[in-house]
């Protein structure tokens, strides 16, 4: 006969005396039961924090972590109950997720603690002053430099990343451009330098008189007839040195370009 838990028989054997069960048998069904009954406590703790763009969805399942990792280590002997115990890990676990997760640019974890205390911090000076608070107020209030509070300020726009696409006001008449118009584009010049640079390496695989001829030739633009002149060598000579030098480098690019750079 199955001894499986069910939500009455949790109430009657007391949620301690299941968990210490949990913690001794690692038993899936008493797991199972337990975070069916805690369900709710987790729903109402993420609740608090779906102000932001995390999905309510993401932040249960990352409460459910904390509860299970407060199942296992709860100790009832502190002479605390479950749910006082279990609360501060679920929320902090959450608080870690939003923390770490959800920053779509990696800034130091001093900033990301300190930027909801310096809002917090905003609004209890507000409603002290019955006024925006200054930084310096925000700085003192805090026990931190007004250097700090404006870098955390500065950082936190860096919370959700922006899309190239999204439109950006040009002027005063409403004129819009997007990210990408401001974003430079690819430069040809950059593939013309490393052309240059692979045929530099490649033309070392010619004589020095192959590589006059090609110089002349193709840079310089001379004839054949005019490179033979300044070689003292006939036109047919210079064709059929050109012919093979510009053989060797098409065989020395295809062969192995990465060896060549």
């Amino acid at each position: 006969m199955s001894t499986r838990p069910q939500r009455q028989s949790l109430m009657d054997d007391g949620v301690s005396d299941l968990i210490r069960r949990y913690q001794e048998e690692s038993d899936e069904e008493i797991q199972e039961v337990l975070v069916d009954h805690f369900t709710p406590l987790v729903e109402t703790l993420a609740s608090k924090f779906t102000k932001g763009s995390e999905p309510f969805e993401d932040l249960v399942q990352v409460g459910m972590i904390g509860l299970l990792a407060a199942l296992k280590r709860y100790d009832p002997d502190f002479g605390k109950s479950f749910e006082s115990f279990a609360v501060p890990t679920i929320v902090g676990e959450i608080k870690r997720h939003i923390r770490d997760k959800t920053w779509s640019v990696h800034v130091p974890r001093r900033i990301k603690e300190l930027g909801p205390r310096i809002k917090k911090a905003a609004e209890e000076l507000t409603i002290r002053y019955q006024r925006s608070p200054s930084v310096d107020e925000i700085a003192q209030y805090l026990d931190v430099t007004p250097e700090e509070v404006l870098e955390t300020m500065e950082m936190g726009r860096s919370y959700n990343a922006v899309s190239v696409d999204s439109p950006i006001e040009a002027n005063n008449e409403g004129s819009q451009v997007t990210l990408l118009d401001l974003v430079g584009s690819r430069d040809a010049g950059f593939e013309k330098v490393d052309q240059q640079l692979l045929l530099q390496k490649a033309f070392q695989v010619l004589t020095d008189r192959e590589q006059a001829i090609i110089r002349m030739t193709f840079f310089d633009n001379l004839s054949q007839k005019q490179v033979g002149d300044e070689l003292g060598i006939s036109q047919m000579h210079v064709s059929r040195l050109q012919r093979r030098a510009l053989g060797k480098l098409r065989e020395a690019i295809r062969v192995a370009p990465s060896e060549i750079i």
